[in-house]
């Protein structure tokens, strides 16, 4: 691990890239720890008395959140009060020295400590400001307070959840918020494409209720055009079977999917019902999904009547698609993650070796890195404040006036 300087290695593919992080739960935040992943300096700016809520998210270990230190991974902690004219002076001074700042604020707020685009981009042309709401910058909604869950019910995500005869169903961890996060960073890496070419940055507004829509798929494409309304089938689908979760005879569960119609054939033979694939329904998914019973059947007796392991085994000398149903102690020493080091360890001084997911991805020459893991609030005001320029008698000054 290096020192928390925030540089990276010289051949990190974001590397000289300064990200302000002034967000908060967790869009925003995540999208900028994504970027950091890759060797971006992300200084996170919180509040003095009022830190960012995933610092207590979710268990905690003597004191220290846990979640915090995932999301706060690779980012240099500050504190800087906004609404006070100390904090913004400094907020300009370092957006002078950045490429991009993200923040989750309610449309407005910004602008209310003169602190909107037009004061952002006057301090910095190159800059990219990069605003993460619910509902978006203007509309009808704009104003409205907004989490993820919102969006997970407003974009039809929750509605075609859970089995058919019971309520819909959310998530339970922050789907909407990932999946913005990393419509963020992609949004990021766009506008700053632009820049190369045009030398100006410009505004991303992403919307949190917006890119969990594009992930449902053609469903507004669908009513277009056929006035068709997907409903909740469970585990189902209505485009392929055998679809489902079924248990094995030690208890566990596994899921079979059959997209495609060659792997639908193999399992059928696998569970001895080669009969059915003469069936004329047999030769789409859609004839299938309308017999999702019948194949239900079939496939869940077979499953029923052994152990996951064999199963398993028995699925993939047939290569047909199967996994197991698996909680996070199997995750943790499942061997395909193991061999991509997909959950990886960090050193970290609050509290030793911990494990956590590892970059998103495998670049070949430029890696990713996880440099450190969430620092403590404010651990490093005076050192970026410092090689800002300011002096001790600022940065008391800033104290004084209650700006740091």
């Amino acid at each position: 691990m290096t020192e928390t300087n925030g540089t990276a290695t010289p051949d990190a593919p974001l590397a000289g890239l300064r990200v302000l992080d002034l967000a908060t739960l967790f869009a925003g935040p995540l999208a900028a720890t994504m970027l950091g992943d890759f060797g971006a300096e992300v200084i996170k700016i919180e509040h003095p008395s009022k830190p960012d809520p995933s610092r207590g998210h979710g268990p905690s270990k003597n004191g220290v959140g846990l979640w915090w230190k995932l999301l706060g991974r690779n980012k240099r902690a500050i504190t800087l009060n906004l609404s006070r004219p100390g904090g913004r002076a400094t907020l300009l001074r370092l957006a002078a020295t950045a490429d991009v700042i993200i923040e989750n604020f309610r449309p407005g707020t910004l602008e209310k400590w003169d602190l909107g685009w037009e004061e952002l981009s006057a301090a910095n042309p190159r800059l990219v400001l990069t605003r993460v709401t619910g509902f978006g910058q203007f509309g009808p909604y704009a104003h409205r307070p907004g989490f993820g869950t919102l969006a997970e019910a407003m974009s039809g995500f929750a509605s075609i959840t859970g089995e058919p005869d019971a309520p819909p169903t959310l998530p339970p961890f922050g789907l909407a918020d990932s999946i913005a996060a990393l419509a963020t960073a992609y949004a990021v890496m766009t506008a700053l494409a632009a820049r190369d070419r045009t030398g100006e940055g410009q505004v991303v507004d992403m919307a949190i209720i917006e890119p969990i829509l594009t992930v449902l798929g053609p469903q507004p494409l669908w009513y277009d055009q056929l006035g068709y309304v997907q409903e909740r089938t469970g585990n189902r689908s209505a485009n392929n079977a055998p679809r489902n979760t079924y248990r094995t005879a030690d208890g566990t569960w596994v899921a079979v999917s059959t997209s495609a119609q060659s792997v639908a054939e193999r399992v059928m033979r696998l569970v001895g019902r080669p009969e059915l694939i003469d069936e004329p329904w047999f030769a789409t998914g859609a004839g299938r999904a309308a017999h999702s019973d019948a194949l239900d059947t079939a496939v869940g007796t077979w499953i029923a009547a052994r152990t996951r392991t064999d199963v398993l085994a028995a699925f993939e000398k047939a290569e047909a698609a199967i996994a197991p149903v698996q909680d996070v102690r199997d995750v943790l020493t499942d061997p395909q993650y193991q061999a991509l080091d997909t959950v990886t360890t960090v050193d970290d001084p609050e509290l030793g070796p911990i494990r956590m997911q590892n970059v998103l991805f495998r670049l070949s020459a430029t890696p990713g890195a996880i440099r450190w893991a969430g620092r403590p609030h404010g651990a490093d005001t005076d050192t970026v404040l410092t090689e800002l320029g300011l002096t001790p008698a600022d940065l008391t000054a800033l104290r004084t006036e209650g700006a740091l």
